[in-house]
């Protein structure tokens, strides 16, 4: 039996000329991530990180506070989807992040006005009519995931490993939930709009199967900081 850790990134920098990096609170937020597996690991874990900067950034601040000489292992499989060009699929002048940020901070209500453009851009992104139009289909990301997430089990099994922490994206932890509940795409990503950042999502590998003992978890960050609760 082994237990694995789903960890969103800390907060990115939305709106900047390269979102795939974390903010100031962001860093923050790995931080205290780190201080929480301090206090509830007994062992170094397994660590397993996407290679997206935002990625290894969040597992990086996270160990320095908790296993300073536990290794990453870095696997692009476990890497988000390109979601600036999922967005500009849907609307092209979202193809300048900076656009996207000026027309949030124009509305009354930013977290719905982003909320209804993503649920348009993946709307048509998991349709499947537009798949020639992306660099990588719904269902080749989906198959990405899914296949990373059998692997990562396959290996705890053969080196016996009871712990393993991944840092990864949304997208990616909501795919790992759906293939354990079975859910459908839009399913999938109504999940993906409520993880917050630096939440743990925690599954359970044991006699072949994944069983989801939690999803979301971030009262460790409440708990520190009301302020360090944040979704993008």
């Amino acid at each position: 039996m082994s237990t694995i850790y789903l960890v969103r990134h800390g907060q990115a920098s939305f709106g900047a000329a390269s979102y795939d990096q974390l903010s100031a609170k962001g860093e923050q937020q790995a931080q205290v991530v780190g201080d929480f597996f301090k206090q509830t690991l007994k062992h170094p874990p397994l660590v397993v990180a996407g290679s997206m900067q935002r990625h290894q950034q969040t597992a990086q601040w996270a160990l320095s506070k908790s296993f300073h000489d536990a290794p990453i292992q870095t696997q692009s499989a476990w890497n988000e989807f390109d979601h600036q060009h999922v967005f500009s699929q849907y609307e092209p002048r979202f193809n300048q992040p900076e656009l996207l940020k000026q027309d949030v901070e124009l509305v009354a209500n930013p977290r719905a006005y982003l909320g209804k453009i993503f649920d348009g851009a993946i709307d048509r992104w998991i349709g499947a009519q537009y798949d020639h139009e992306y660099h990588e289909t719904w269902l080749g990301f989906q198959s990405r995931v899914e296949n990373a997430l059998q692997t990562l089990c396959e290996h705890l099994d053969a080196t016996q490993q009871r712990q393993a922490v991944v840092f990864s994206s949304g997208g990616v932890i909501s795919v790992a939930v759906g293939k354990v509940l079975g859910l459908h795409a839009k399913q999938i990503f109504a999940l993906n709009w409520s993880i917050t950042n630096a939440s743990i999502t925690t599954l359970r590998w044991v006699d072949g199967r994944l069983q989801l003992l939690s999803f979301n978890e971030h009262h460790y960050l409440k708990a520190h900081d009301a302020e360090l609760l944040t979704w993008i």
